[in-house]
């Protein structure tokens, strides 16, 4: 019996990941144009960072020639890239929906059917976001394709190396365990408190700034003064929280401003976060069915 459950099992799991594949190509038929305009707000950074660079490029008491203005180690041409690249990183790590489907499942007794079957809610929803990534790249390898076709030339270094490529990628995939676990725990935290809708406002208000997604990090100030005590290296507080690895990191390892051991140091933060909220998703999943209670039909 033991050897059919061990078959059985991976024989559930992708007939659960078949489903979750055809689900999401039935309504992400019109996801090409949709995806094409994400990329609008792009186009805002893109004038905003060029009026900021020729306005210090034609200023002669702070920079020389405009090709060779840098803000933060940014060319302008970098500015636009790294952009570019965090729309990618974002879309790997983001997983809308995640928390407050979690929270809304334990608040209306619908997390009931994985205390009575034998298949865990967890795996579940990563073969869910995992269906629901694939099918988002499938359908927006087109307009990704021609918006760095078109914006290539602001890639003023070229492509990197194979190495470089590599941690990008895995970085990637990475930053997609974080997010998601990340999101998890966030969402179990419903087993305790039924309304995670403040907290969750939280998350993405410190996700929004901290990750990299609105600005690069390396334009956080060094010596910022908090309630008159001391200066405060913000780059060194973004280093010791997980939010950087969901956007800014992979668009840094391409464009070469992370390189050689920082660079590998960086992988090895960003693998220990992604195990650190494994662990803890399963620790609150195991102590929340605990003191879960459910009542009627």
């Amino acid at each position: 019996m033991e050897s059919l459950g061990l078959t059985v099992r991976p024989v559930t799991w992708w007939h659960f990941f078949q489903v979750s594949v055809n689900e999401r190509l039935v309504y992400r038929g019109d996801f090409i144009l949709g995806t094409l305009m994400r990329f609008l707000p792009t186009l805002t950074q893109i004038f905003l960072w060029w009026a900021i660079y020729d306005s210090v490029a034609t200023n002669p008491t702070a920079v020389g020639d405009a090709p060779d203005t840098q803000i933060a180690g940014f060319r302008y041409g970098d500015m636009v890239a790294y952009y570019l690249l965090v729309t990618i990183s974002r879309a790997f790590s983001s997983m809308p929906g995640l928390s407050s489907g979690i929270a809304l499942q334990v608040r209306e007794g619908e997390i009931k059917k994985f205390l009575i079957q034998p298949v865990d809610m967890l795996g579940c929803l990563l073969l869910q976001r995992i269906a629901h990534k694939l099918v988002y790249y499938l359908m927006a390898t087109l307009p990704f394709a021609l918006v760095f076709f078109l914006c290539r030339g602001f890639f003023i270094d070229g492509w990197p190396d194979a190495e470089i490529l590599a941690v990008f990628f895995v970085s990637l995939i990475l930053g997609f365990l974080l997010g998601f676990f990340l999101e998890a725990c966030i969402g179990l935290v419903s087993f305790w408190f039924l309304e995670v809708t403040s907290l969750m406002f939280i998350y993405m208000l410190m996700n929004f700034f901290l990750s990299g997604h609105m600005f690069p990090l390396d334009l956080l100030p060094t010596d910022l003064q908090i309630l008159g005590i001391g200066p405060l290296n913000l780059r060194i507080v973004v280093d010791f929280v997980p939010f950087k690895y969901l956007a800014y990191f992979p668009a840094a390892v391409f464009l070469g401003k992370v390189e050689g051991a920082e660079m590998y140091q960086g992988l090895a933060v960003l693998v220990f976060w992604v195990m650190f909220f494994i662990v803890l998703s399963r620790i609150m999943w195991w102590r929340g069915v605990k003191r879960y209670s459910g009542f009627g039909g």
